[in-house]
């Protein structure tokens, strides 16, 4: 995952100058250096804030306790840990590339970067099965998704990535047969995350594709059945009134709000992650000379769909809006507040 050319610069500059053994550092002009912690803190600080709207916006207003929003409660709180617990840390190895921060802390934020995009990938695919079933069978959507299904989905997405991350990353799996790649590379303040040729398909496939296509393919259904519900309503329009249009207007617009919808939760989810478990897959196969800035370029990518879940789960819903405008004005601290009415009155 790191190209091999950082280990012959013009110039060397150490990690830890005093310490044999020490990795070399990316040099970087201050410039570059500076534009790139501006982006990474910014997208650090995106995520952080719109994750931390969600939670506190469904675990304050009582309206919101419902299954589908524990489900978007849970996406939150994980996109915000990731924010927290592994993106600053992510941020100074990407710049500087060197890991200062120890061994044992950097197989756990390893296992912690790991275990939290993929539970975040996991709740989007749950989510996709909520949208399903809210679409293509409102009528048993009450029966069928219940807190208690909602928490088997939870269950599901929060203890695979946990028992798949830490398993793999110390029981090191991951790198048999590149031992000679890892021993070669092995030098003070290096952390990286290795995968040969066999957990480098295996873990996108489990991380990414399978729950990738179950999305995507659960969403295409949604866009067909809303297209067809959209076409039923025109047509029941003009045999209604053949000369009126407003109908037919309605559904054309409701056709072109859900494919805008559908397209930006697939154009999004694929875009940011895509690249990166590409290359996940195929380093291994090319003896790990990905360039390291390009390694990072994908990494980052796929961290700012955890920035872009607030927006696309959030903002798309009304009570969003309301519940965000509530807790900057500070109505929040209003005593009762939790009992506001947080739909719109035609909801």
């Amino acid at each position: 995952m790191n190209s091999l050319d950082r280990w012959n610069p013009s110039e060397v500059q150490f990690c830890f100058a005093l310490v044999n053994n020490s990795c070399p550092r990316n040099l970087r002009s201050g410039l570059s250096a500076c534009a790139l912690y501006v982006v990474m803190i910014a997208a650090i600080v995106m995520t952080m804030l719109g994750n931390l709207v969600v939670i506190i916006s469904i675990a304050h207003f009582k309206q919101l306790h419902s299954p589908t929003n524990f489900l978007i409660l849970s996406l939150a709180t994980t996109d915000f840990l990731l924010s927290c617990v592994v993106m600053p840390f992510s941020m100074i190895r990407s710049i500087e590339s060197c890991w200062y921060f120890g061994d044992l802390f950097c197989k756990v934020h390893s296992c912690c970067d790991i275990m939290l995009c993929t539970t975040s990938i996991f709740h989007l695919c749950f989510i996709s099965v909520d949208r399903y079933y809210a679409v293509c069978d409102p009528l048993h959507y009450v029966t069928k998704i219940t807190i208690s299904l909602v928490g088997v989905f939870l269950f599901i997405s929060w203890s695979i990535p946990i028992f798949f991350a830490f398993g793999l990353v110390f029981s090191e799996l991951n790198i048999i047969g590149a031992e000679d790649f890892v021993a070669a590379i092995d030098c003070t303040g290096l952390c990286v995350l290795i995968f040969n040729k066999l957990w480098g398909v295996l873990a996108s496939f489990i991380a990414f594709f399978l729950p990738g296509m179950v999305m995507v393919g659960i969403y295409i259904h949604i866009f067909t059945v809303a297209r067809k519900h959209a076409k039923q309503i025109g047509t029941g329009s003009m045999m209604k009134h053949v000369g009126s249009e407003s109908k037919m207007k309605a559904s054309t617009k409701t056709e072109s709000k859900a494919t805008k919808t559908l397209s930006i939760v697939m154009g999004v989810f694929v875009l940011c992650w895509l690249p990166f478990f590409v290359l996940t897959i195929t380093d291994p196969f090319i003896n790990f000379t990905t360039p390291e800035d390009l390694y990072n370029v994908f990494l980052w990518l796929g961290y700012f769909n955890s920035a872009f879940n607030p927006i696309i789960y959030g903002m798309f819903y009304p009570w969003f809006r309301k519940a965000l405008r509530t807790i900057v004005s500070g109505m929040i601290f209003h005593p009762d507040s939790s009992n506001l009415s947080i739909f719109p009155a035609c909801a």
